[in-house]
């Protein structure tokens, strides 16, 4: 890996340190207890980097570090006591010399430790995680929640019954086979289903993507069904509609997309002596906003669902979970939760896996603008209008 003086200023660009990004003075020299503590922290928050030589208030002048000036031995003696490897580099920025420290990511399920203290940050500290922390990450090491079954012991004829198999074999852009065995055996291909002499288990990524009805599935699964919500004004004194999704993510996708457009609000204008009419948000946006919300929501959360709440004057998408990649990262930044959901919704054309969708959502709706029209003022407006998402 190479790192440039140009993405040295774009890290010290940024608002603040965070989970993933630290930045120390050490001028003349830099402790190793707290290089080896930083570390560990940084990989249990999911990786990061270490910055040595730049002030870590802002502006964050590069002031030159003259720390571990032998840093093929440094490394090794980091490996030494984190039990993991850090890549040291060492860039020649025009203000000096900066040392960065690639810190990886700790493996699904476990946590790193430092002679039995589990570390992270909070604030500009390092503190041991909680019980409760270190439970959800050992949970990790168990099986993937959507692998898990949904239903056990189903004919063959239960499994085309309770999947929309017309609808997939059209999303993939395949011919219907002509027997059921041929669909069966796609299934299976896909690993949606699994067989077991003459009987199926649909895996709850079968039923979240292809479901007819969410609601035939244990009550676990059904409830993962998005929810729209509607309201008359700006808050949520007043809903006026509430309503659930009742099919698979991927069969389902479209009619979701085009029934939330159809609760937008929108504003009639007129353009060159012609009748137009400009909806609240564009559809690229909400497209995008829904595909992300649903492929990198946390499914272990139980009782929640993603949820679409549209306001006189804002659209608000959520999901259950913390994102996995830091929110000003949202940009540049692709680490999906749940990679085989992201990679069949990619192949059914649903969303793409190289972080594009965020940046779709930006150019919708800063660079094209949204127009309102003010009946006050008998006149086009131009906001621009960010939503959010979690």
């Amino acid at each position: 890996m190479t790192t440039t003086p140009e993405q040295i200023d774009i890290w010290r660009a940024a608002p603040s340190e965070h989970e993933r990004l630290e930045f120390k003075e050490a001028k003349t020299q830099y402790d190793n207890n707290k290089l080896y503590r930083y570390c560990v922290a940084l990989a249990n928050e999911g990786g990061g980097h270490l910055l040595l030589g730049v002030a870590n208030t802002p502006p964050r002048p590069v002031v030159s570090t003259a720390a571990f000036n032998n840093t093929t031995a440094m490394a090794e003696k980091l490996f030494g006591a984190v039990g993991f490897r850090v890549e040291i580099e060492e860039v020649m920025h025009p203000d000096g010399r900066v040392l960065v420290f690639h810190v990886p990511s700790r493996p699904r399920g476990t946590a790193y430790h430092l002679e039995g203290a589990y570390l992270m940050r909070s604030g500009e500290s390092l503190v041991p995680m909680s019980e409760d922390q270190l439970r959800k990450i050992f949970a990790e090491g168990g099986p993937d929640w959507l692998e898990e079954p949904a239903v056990k012991s189903a004919t063959a004829q239960d499994v085309v019954d309770l999947l929309d198999t017309q609808s997939f074999f059209e999303l993939l852009g395949l011919s219907y086979p002509s027997d059921r065995t041929g669909v069966l055996q796609k299934l299976e291909q896909e690993r949606l289903v699994d067989r077991d002499g003459n009987d199926y288990t649909i895996r709850r990524i079968g039923a979240v993507l292809l479901a007819k009805r969410l609601a035939d599935f244990p009550a676990n699964l059904a409830r993962k069904a998005p929810r729209v919500v509607v309201y008359s004004g700006t808050s949520k004194t007043e809903t006026k509609l509430d309503q659930p999704g009742s099919k698979g993510y991927a069969v389902g996708f479209q009619g979701l997309v085009e029934f939330v457009m159809g609760q937008l609000p929108q504003n009639e204008v007129i353009e060159k002596a012609l009748r137009k009419e400009i909806k609240l948000v564009p559809e690229i946006t909400i497209r995008e906003l829904i595909a992300n919300a649903l492929i990198h929501q946390d499914f272990t959360i139980s009782g929640m669902s993603v949820m679409i709440e549209i306001y006189s004057d804002r659209v608000e998408i959520s999901n259950p979970g913390e994102p996995v990649v830091p929110v000003e990262r949202f940009i540049d930044g692709y680490q999906s939760r749940n990679e085989r959901l992201a990679d069949i919704m990619r192949r059914f054309a649903i969303c793409e896996e190289k972080s594009s969708g965020i940046d779709k959502v930006i150019q919708a709706i800063e660079v094209g603008k949204i127009r309102l029209f003010d009946p006050k003022q008998k006149s086009l407006r131009y906001r621009s209008y960010v939503p959010y998402w979690a």
